[in-house]
């Protein structure tokens, strides 16, 4: 073989003993970067805190759970309403808002910027529960217009309005407790038909019309959005109770529900008339009166159903029935006279099995936190 030959034969092995290096370099490096990125996604996701479950932008909504360490720690960022405040922070022309608490200071900052920046945004709030705090006062001193429920009934929402066209609602305060301390709940949708309900109820109130002075006059008590069927009612004017109970009594095989507050007779009803034909029936009652005269916590308890007392030490405030994995009840409406007949509440009960499904997972993971109740008697 010549000189030439033998060069050629070995750059030939050369090239290919780099090219099989640089082949399994390449193999075992690429699958743990992405190991390692997703490891970064899910520590974020489940690291921070507060939401349990962020918004899943290929459907419709956006729906977010608290999540507060237990025992608690000292840290206040990161919870739900850093996506409030990307609401606010997007708005270009109004935000219209309805609250029961608020002492978020970035949320009212937020507000107080939007309003700078030319967004028409207006506030109706419950003085007694807002009045304590100065946040109220930085935004009305920085020029945002608000009126005051002084009625000793509550106004109960818990609602924003972005460019008459998406919604944020639920259980969620716009308070430290219940970003950091509480359970809770809030649901965010675009939707022209909602967003006209809610901005709707809030002209009403913005015109001092509150609780029972109220008209009903709900423009779109049944709407779609990307072919979901959604039911959208608002106490004290729109008989909301009556609508619980005919969902709940349309159940074929499970509700699954979380109470702040379940003391009314009717709805315990129909949940035993469901139990009776076939459906399973237990949920999660918040421990803070769940023991009391008006409860209905012992009355389904002694019927023998799956019935427990919330695991936080501070606050467990969804108002929350799942039907059948199919269909969901959610809002401000807590399950008692008060809401129905004397407060300004929202509702929504939406009949979608993935929004269901989401709730459901966190119906779970409450139940495994909440204790088991032993004997007839609702208390720890």
């Amino acid at each position: 073989m010549s000189l030439s030959q033998q060069n050629r034969r070995r750059w030939f092995w050369i090239l290919f003993g780099l090219l099989v290096l640089f082949f399994f370099l390449y193999r075992s490096d690429k699958p743990q970067t992405q190991t390692t990125l997703n490891q970064q996604v899910m520590g974020t996701a489940t690291a921070s805190a507060q939401p349990s479950q962020t918004p899943s932008l290929a459907k419709w909504y956006e729906a977010y759970f608290t999540a507060p360490k237990i025992p608690f720690d000292n840290v206040y960022m990161g919870g739900i309403e850093q996506y409030l405040i990307q609401k606010i922070d997007s708005a270009r022309d109004s935000i219209d808002v309805a609250v029961f608490e608020f002492d978020i200071e970035s949320v009212a900052q937020a507000l107080i910027r939007a309003k700078d920046r030319g967004v028409n945004v207006r506030i109706v709030y419950d003085n007694e529960h807002t009045d304590s705090d100065p946040q109220m006062g930085e935004m009305i001193a920085a020029g945002i217009s608000a009126v005051p429920d002084e009625r000793s009934a509550f106004m109960h929402n818990k609602f924003f309005v972005f460019d008459d066209t998406c919604v944020w609602t639920g259980s969620f305060n716009i308070s430290m407790n219940a970003a950091y301390r509480n359970n809770e709940n809030a649901l965010y949708f675009c939707s022209a038909e909602a967003a006209q309900n809610y901005a709707a109820e809030f002209e009403e109130m913005y015109d001092s019309k509150f609780g029972p002075t109220s008209p009903s006059d709900t423009p779109h008590p049944k709407f779609q959005v990307s072919g979901v069927f959604i039911e959208n009612y608002f106490a004290s004017e729109d008989n909301v109770m009556e609508k619980v109970i005919r969902t709940v009594s349309s159940a074929d095989t499970s509700v699954h529900f979380m109470a702040y507050s379940f003391t009314d007779d009717d709805l315990a009803k129909a949940m035993i008339d469901a139990a009776g034909r076939g459906v399973s029936v237990e949920g999660i009652f918040e421990t803070t009166g769940a023991n009391t005269q008006y409860s209905e916590c012992g009355s389904l308890l002694q019927k023998g159903y799956d019935i427990r007392l919330d695991g936080n030490p501070r606050t467990f405030h969804h108002k929350v029935i799942i039907i059948d994995d199919e269909t969901v009840i959610l809002g401000s409406f807590n399950f008692s006279s008060n809401a129905d007949s004397q407060n300004d509440e929202n509702l929504l009960i939406v009949h979608d099995p993935s929004l269901a499904a989401a709730y459901e997972q966190q119906y779970q993971l409450m139940k495994s936190q909440a204790v088991v109740l032993s004997g007839n008697t609702c208390s720890k």
